[in-house]
């Protein structure tokens, strides 16, 4: 009997041990065990980790030149365990647990001598800094403004840990929403007693108390060596390296490359749902121009360095943002700027002058200026002074402001008249000075300034005021008369075929297609009588023109507005013989423009031709005397043009192409605010362009050095 006892008891136990062995060969052996995942979150849960620093693609010009770029750059780091000590609330939240503990006496005097050691250890650090050239007030504010930063951060965390019943975490949809006025008050309601929220919130443990602040930049070799001697020994501050965004060619094409700054709110709901990707406290963001076009591309992924609660450690690398390659030749604007910026303008004429060149064949954009400029590795510093500048130099005027086009856009009108059948090449319509002008019509601006001279006359012995005459002479009388003769949505058309008010310039592909589509701040312009009220994106939303305005659209005043940028791409539309191509900025490997034929008869293209010509070559011609000398038929180019000028505003134009015999060649256009002239004050600075690009090698061929 007792054996027996004995042998069930035996069989018990190795039953039960051989259970106890199957299940430890489980957990150790088998990798889907419920139990080893429970441990491995519970190791997630337990470890922290450490964030890596994100690295932003570069921006190049077409010929791989740096535009915008991350550099090392140094900093003088604190740990938040020492910064903290600027926050009262900290102060007194460890006083106040000293107190709640069984020996209160001996916590609190402990705590005393830590916070006494911590504020002579943080006056030690601050009075380091000040011999680097900084002052010691704004050091200690630049630390409690990141304390308040995190304090906020913490307090918002005890509320939603302390408070999971709240009806305002059932109000929004995501928690992050709520603002923090909202939370504030609605902790307060459900903990009344201050002293209590305060050591709610000094519970709280979020990453953000893990990162270092940067205290201030080291920028020279010298003061790095020196700071390594002087902060060698105190715990909690290190030198880390970082990455400063630096732009080499300053103020060259600064609208169009755009900057970067610190994160808004609004940027950080960007990349809110992927923890890789998203803004932390500091990070940098585009601002206008290709930095804000294509953040997404730049961006790099952040990577992270877990360490488990056994102290192992994993990597996640960082993904480097992507190259963005602009078509802009930074080398080309620089020298166009420089030149813009020496030149003798005439006293009447303002600051703001901007230009567009465009290469004929590709559609793609050489130069884009905006003047005045300003230097890129300041503007963040410089923001607000920016802003309130009245000389607008932050706004790309090429692509966000509009100007009445005067004189410019006649061939434009020639064309809509000559293929609606309104008028033929030969018909003259009478530009006489003896005729006086009806009221409410444009004058001629021969008779204007001379009183007695009208281009009937000057054009007498070449068949008179014909279609390519009045081009040469830019004549008020023709094309007033002229525009009223075309059907009001017929004249629209053909402004809108030529990319008039609409926006023209495109994102790339990948941002256009992709989930973050950002596009340029761009005008459209208008052309009707009033303003569309909405975004247009098709002829069928722009509103009518009523036909009394018809007169003046012919001479590019009245209602219509227009950017630098689409008057040049109008006209390298006219320079490919009517094939139409959005104007591209950035270069994409797969992706070729669209060029959409707007069915020109080629008698209408040589009508234009001609008369564009005789502009810039003939007597008579309203740039003739400004190119009268030139090198242009040696270095095998041939330029067409057309100047203008409004009034209210006065604005100076020239709007025109060169071609060499191989068919190279750019279109350009150049507008002077404040310009009387467009023959004298537009017209020298397109001419000098002009030569710069042949010097540049974009069209004929530079004249031999003897």
């Amino acid at each position: 009997m007792y054996d027996k006892r004995i042998k069930i008891f035996i069989g018990v136990s190795a039953l039960f041990l051989l259970i106890c062995v199957i299940r430890l060969m489980q957990m150790q052996l088998i990798p889907d065990s419920s139990i080893r995942d429970k441990i491995a979150q519970l190791k997630q849960q337990k470890g922290h980790t450490q964030q890596l620093k994100t690295i932003r693609g570069r921006i190049l010009d077409r010929k791989g030149r740096l535009l915008a770029v991350d550099v090392p750059q140094f900093e003088l780091h604190i740990s938040y365990k020492f910064s903290s000590y600027f926050d009262d609330r900290i102060i007194k939240a460890k006083l106040l647990n000293a107190e709640r503990r069984s020996d209160a006496e001996k916590a609190k005097a402990e705590a005393a001598e830590q916070i006494e050691t911590a504020h002579q250890r943080l006056q030690e650090i601050i009075g380091k800094c000040v011999h680097f050239g900084y002052g010691q007030q704004q050091l200690e504010q630049k630390s409690k403004s990141k304390n308040e930063q995190i304090w906020n951060m913490r307090a918002f965390q005890a509320w939603r840990h302390n408070c999971p019943k709240s009806e305002l975490l059932k109000k929004y949809n995501n928690p992050l929403e709520v603002k923090k006025s909202e939370f504030l008050t609605d902790f307060e309601n459900h903990f009344p007693d201050a002293n209590e929220r305060l050591l709610l919130v000094a519970k709280e443990n979020i990453s953000e108390m893990h990162e270092s602040l940067s205290l201030m930049e080291l920028k020279t070799e010298d003061d790095i060596f020196t700071a390594q001697l002087e902060f060698m020994n105190i715990d909690g501050v290190e030198i880390v390296p970082t990455a400063k965004r630096l732009y080499p060619y300053g103020s060259s094409a600064a609208q169009t490359i755009g900057w970067v700054s610190p994160a808004h709110n609004e940027d950080k709901k960007i990349f809110a749902d992927d923890k890789f990707l998203r803004y932390l406290g500091g990070e940098l963001c585009g601002r206008r121009g290709a930095e804000y076009i294509c953040e997404s591309i730049l961006r790099g992924r952040r990577g992270e360095i877990f360490y488990d609660i056994d102290g192992n450690e994993s990597l996640t690398e960082n993904q480097p943002g992507k190259d963005v390659r602009l078509t802009l030749d930074i080398e080309l604007q620089k020298k166009i700027e420089s030149f813009f910026s020496e030149y003798e303008h005439d006293p009447n004429c303002g600051q703001g002058i901007s230009a567009v060149v465009i290469e004929i064949s590709t559609g793609e954009i050489l130069a884009m200026l905006s003047l005045p400029s300003f230097d890129l590795n300041r503007a963040r510093y410089d923001y607000d002074h920016l802003i309130s500048d009245g000389n607008t130099p932050i706004i790309n005027r090429a692509i966000n402001k509009t100007y009445p086009p005067g004189s410019s856009v006649k061939p434009l009108i020639l064309i809509a008249a000559l293929q609606s059948g309104k008028i033929t090449p030969y018909e003259t319509i009478s530009c006489s000075a003896a005729q006086k002008t009806p009221e409410g019509w444009p004058q001629c601006w021969i008779t204007k300034k001379y009183s007695w001279l009208g281009h009937d006359e000057q054009f007498a012995a070449e068949g008179g005021n014909t279609a390519r005459n009045a081009i040469r002479g830019s004549c008020n009388i023709y094309f007033s008369r002229l525009a009223d003769r075309i059907e009001p949505e017929v004249l629209q058309r053909w402004l809108f075929d030529f990319g008039y008010g609409r926006q023209i310039l495109s994102t790339p592909a990948e941002i256009a297609n992709g989930k973050y589509n950002r596009r340029f701040l761009q005008a459209a312009g208008t052309i009707s009588s009033s303003n569309p009220k909405h975004a247009v994106t098709t002829f069928e939303q722009i509103p009518p023109l009523q036909e009394r305005e018809r007169k003046m659209f012919g001479i590019g005043q009245g209602n219509l507005w227009a950017t630098p940028l689409q008057i040049t791409n109008a006209i390298a539309a006219i320079a490919r013989g009517g094939l139409f191509e959005e104007p591209r900025l950035f270069i994409e490997k797969d992706v070729k423009a669209e060029a959409v034929s707007l069915g020109l008869k080629q008698q209408t293209i040589d009508t234009i031709y001609d008369g564009m010509y005789a502009v810039v070559n003939k007597v008579n011609g309203t740039a003739y005397n400004v190119f009268l000398g030139n090198n242009f038929s040696r270095q095998d180019v041939k330029v067409y043009g057309k100047t203008g000028s409004t009034e209210r505003p006065d604005n100076a134009w020239f709007a025109g192409f060169a071609k060499d015999s191989t068919s190279r060649g750019i279109a350009v256009a150049v507008v002077v605010e404040g310009g009387q002239h467009g023959s004298s004050d537009a017209a020298p600075l397109a001419r000098q362009i002009i030569q710069f690009c042949i010097d540049s090698g974009y069209l004929g061929k530079p004249l031999s050095v003897e």
